[in-house]
């Protein structure tokens, strides 16, 4: 049951024919989609899956599969993401050709981690080796996750810190900030029932204040020239459209005009996703530019500054040994396997190719060295 409040408020924010198909969407089930790891896999694994028009790599899926049972997923071959959440790597492609080798950005709110990996796939398909991404979170809890999923996406040039967005003001080495910040979360209504529970205006109130509190403390790490990439998951003009007006008169900046995503709606300063217009759960974007020029400052190390954990390591020495399906969740489940027609000795254990984790192969039996954070915790049989 949706807040009595969000249903007079919300044909005050985006009118009244919007909300209505608005609110019927919300009274149904949510959709699922999923982006490919374009370094790993480039044909979606889920037949009849439909491309999203704004992901290279995204594809929405006809109902949803049990991802915990699919070997791929663990191999980090995709990422499970709301397709409404991957139009912000499409405004980020969009401005990508402003820079060149060695672009440095910041990820500011990145758990857990979607947006991280769609950045990084688009910066390595840009620039190779040639970038640096930071991904931070701030909150301890959901750290975890983030880095988890950074581990698995398996980029070698994407960095994870814990900082709280006043740790990086005064430091101006970041060309990029995507900034999808804390918000009222009424794109989460159809999966979170919490999300639901604890809307209310005054919860809007505060969500709008605390993104610009938020903006102002990390500002200063953007170069000038640099651009900000600002997004919610919310319908509300005070945390979209509000916002973006308060960051260009207050910090400084220029909104820019990326022309029409059809059928994304355009705002007054930015693109609204919303649900019976597009698949997804809802999703606000937009785009500023820094007041002032970069040309004279000099890259940094991002990931020494701010001491930030590299979770890839070095390519795996060991042969690899490909599992079938099987076997390969009985090891992502934690279980001692078998497998005697292998090597005696230590293994990379894959999947259609892709490396899952290593092992040690006795003969008799193999043990089984996958990490016990990430392994599978429901029943496999």
């Amino acid at each position: 049951m949706l807040p009595e409040a969000f249903i007079r408020m919300l044909p005050e924010e985006i009118g009244p024919e919007r909300a209505r198909t608005v609110l019927d969407a919300l009274s149904g089930d949510p959709s699922v989609s999923i982006r490919l790891n374009p370094s790993k896999l480039t044909e979606c694994p889920f037949p009849e899956a439909e491309p999203i028009p704004w992901s290279p790599s995204g594809y929405l899926l006809k109902e949803r599969p049990n991802f915990t049972l699919d070997p791929l997923f663990h191999a980090g071959c995709y990422y499970v993401q709301d397709s409404s959440a991957m139009f912000v790597g499409e405004l980020f492609r969009r401005v990508l050709d402003r820079f060149g080798a060695g672009v440095s950005v910041l990820d500011l709110c990145a758990a857990p981690g979607g947006k991280t990996t769609d950045l990084a796939a688009s910066l390595r398909e840009c620039f190779g080796d040639g970038f640096s991404l930071l991904a931070n979170e701030v909150m301890h809890n959901r750290f975890g996750v983030l880095r988890s999923n950074v581990r698995t996406w398996g980029d070698p040039r994407v960095g994870v810190v814990s900082r709280d967005p006043s740790a990086f003001s005064g430091k101006p080495v970041f060309d990029i900030v995507v900034a999808d910040v804390p918000c009222s979360g009424e794109g989460m209504f159809r999966k979170d029932e919490k999300a639901v529970e604890d809307w209310s205006p005054e919860t809007v109130d505060f969500c709008a204040a605390r993104s610009r509190r938020i903006l102002s403390d990390v500002w200063s790490s953007l170069k000038e020239g640099g651009i900000l990439i600002y997004s919610t998951c919310t319908f509300n003009r005070k945390e979209n459209d509000g916002t973006v007006a308060w960051i260009a008169s207050g910090l400084g900046a220029e909104i820019l005009d990326l022309g029409d995503f059809s059928p994304v709606l355009r705002t007054e300063h930015g693109y609204a996703l919303l649900p019976g217009f597009v698949p997804g759960e809802g999703q606000y974007a937009a785009v500023l530019v820094k007041h002032g020029t970069s040309e004279s400052i000099r890259r940094a190390d991002v990931f020494s500054l701010f001491k930030a954990d590299l979770p890839v390591p070095p390519p795996d020495p060991y042969p690899a040994w490909d599992l079938d399906r099987k076997t390969a969740l009985q090891y992502l489940h934690g279980d001692a396997i078998r497998i005697p027609d292998a090597p005696v000795g230590m293994l990379t254990l894959s999947y259609q190719g892709h490396p899952l984790g290593p092992g040690k192969n006795l003969g008799s039996r193999c043990n089984n060295l996958y990490p016990k954070d990430r392994r599978i915790r429901m029943d496999i049989r």
